[in-house]
Parts: C-alpha cells; sequence; structure tokens
C-alpha cells in the first residue's frame, strides 16, 4: 500500500511538472488531503495565486468510511459524488464549481470546496505572436469584438516596456481622449497578466502619446461569471454571489426544530 502511494505521488508529480504548460493537478487540502478544518479549503484556493483551468485536475484523498464528495454545478441536484477515498476530478467545464461531502457534522465543520475554473489561461492581446503594438485605429475593436470575456478570465499584455505600458481606465471618456492621468491601474512590466474581476466595460490604452491615438487602446465587454438562480425556499429568483449561493444551499442540511 505505501510502495502504491508512494508510486502514485511520483506520477502525480511528474504530470505537474510536465504539464506546466497546460493541465495541472492539485492535491485538495496538499499533505492534509480532504477532511474537516475550518476555512482550510477557502485559504488552500487562494494560497500560491491558484488558478483553475479547463482540463486541471483535483485529488481528493479522505477516509472513505466517514466522507465523500459531492460536486455540484448548482443547486439543483449534484453532478457526481465520489466515494473511493481516492478521487481525480478533471474540471471540463468553465464555471463556478462546489466540493461538500455529504457528512453535514463535517461539511458544517468546512468540509467544503468552492472553485472558479476558467476557459482559457490567459488572452493574448493582439493575438499569440504579435503583443500588445500598433497595427491600425480599429484593430483592437475588431479583436475584442470577435470574442467572449467572462468575468475571471485572464489577458495577457506581451511588449517591449521601454517603449510602451499599460494602463486601465474608468470610462468612455478618457478612453475615446486617451487620457491616462486618472488610471485603475498601471501595468509596466512588458509581460503583465489582467484578471478581469467585474462584469462591465474594461478599458486599457497606452500613456505614450501619440501611440495610443493611433489605435493602441483597447475595450473589452466582460460578462458576469454567476447566473441568476432559484432555490425551493426563496420567493422568486436572486443574484446571489458564490459564497452567498452556497451558504444558503448548506442552510437545507442543517435539522428543522421538532414541533
Amino acid at each position: 500500500m505505501r510502495m502504491m502511494s508512494f508510486l502514485f505521488a511520483m506520477m502525480m508529480s511528474f504530470v505537474v511538472l510536465s504539464g506546466c504548460c497546460s493541465a495541472k493537478v492539485y492535491k485538495v487540502g496538499d499533505f492534509e488531503g480532504w477532511i474537516a478544518k475550518d476555512d482550510v479549503y477557502y485559504a488552500w484556493a487562494e494560497t500560491d495565486h491558484k488558478e483553475f483551468h479547463v482540463g486541471d485536475s483535483l485529488v481528493f484523498e479522505y477516509d472513505p468510511i466517514i466522507n465523500d464528495v459531492t460536486h455540484f454545478c448548482d443547486y439543483s441536484s449534484p453532478k457526481v459524488v465520489y466515494n473511493t477515498g481516492h478521487d481525480v476530478v478533471t474540471l471540463t467545464e468553465p464555471g463556478f464549481h462546489y466540493f461538500i461531502t455529504s457528512n453535514q457534522a463535517q461539511c458544517v465543520l468546512g468540509q467544503k470546496l468552492e472553485v472558479l475554473v476558467i476557459h482559457d489561461p490567459s488572452r493574448p492581446v493582439g493575438g499569440d505572436s504579435e503583443g500588445w503594438k500598433v497595427y491600425d485605429s480599429d484593430f483592437y475593436n475588431k479583436w475584442s469584438e470577435e470574442k467572449q470575456f467572462h468575468v475571471g478570465d485572464t489577458l495577457l499584455f506581451k511588449y517591449d516596456n521601454e517603449v510602451s505600458d499599460v494602463y486601465e481606465i474608468n470610462g468612455d471618456l478618457e478612453f475615446m481622449t486617451c487620457d491616462p492621468t486618472s488610471p485603475v491601474a498601471v501595468h509596466k512590466t512588458g509581460h503583465d497578466l489582467v484578471r478581469l474581476m467585474k462584469p462591465g466595460v474594461h478599458y486599457f490604452i497606452t500613456s505614450h502619446s501619440g501611440t495610443c491615438e493611433a489605435g493602441l487602446k483597447l475595450r473589452v465587454m466582460v460578462g458576469p461569471q454567476s447566473k441568476a438562480v432559484a432555490f425551493s425556499n426563496f420567493p422568486k429568483k436572486v443574484d446571489l454571489s458564490a459564497s452567498e449561493r452556497l451558504n444558503n444551499w448548506l442552510k437545507t442540511f442543517k435539522p428543522q426544530p421538532s414541533h
């Protein structure tokens, strides 16, 4: 048994290392595995700024006598239930994914995990090889219109940082006039990853005079990741954050008072 566990750990390490530029494998909870522990999985998902992409896999290790892994993509019914004690779950769809144990006591103690899965690891602005530079005045308008952007997507700006930069700005007026005086964020590394965290219109320009006017500016429309969902104990459909949806749904597991 120990030899098999060692061989599996070696295989997982090989997959992570060889797949650094493609799919990754994550052991949930690291060395502690899938156990009841307050807030451990929220912290685990946030550690090292983990990004989960379509094609990545989660490994759940636990005692199958007292636990399992129940996977939800919404709250109408479980997508699948795993109970081997050593489950490898491949993330095949973008969006929020929720994992809990069906052991109510363990779940209340914190044995639940929420991850946001991104379809593309990053989207190179301007194309795979050309990067963030002037083409023509309408190039970036056409580039963004051909694509769909959602909360959680990442834009990759690649450029020569001696001659350019990336300023994220507030609104359409600043975008039209190439005004960099009140930026939301400034990026100057030449290899900038910008996560789209809010729905709505996002604006990016260069601060270099003349270059922005020549067309080095980008406007993208970002769609929301979550959708309106309904619960049986809610009077109407409501828009809720991921954590609110998970907590409200988990309340249905609590025992009702006897009369």
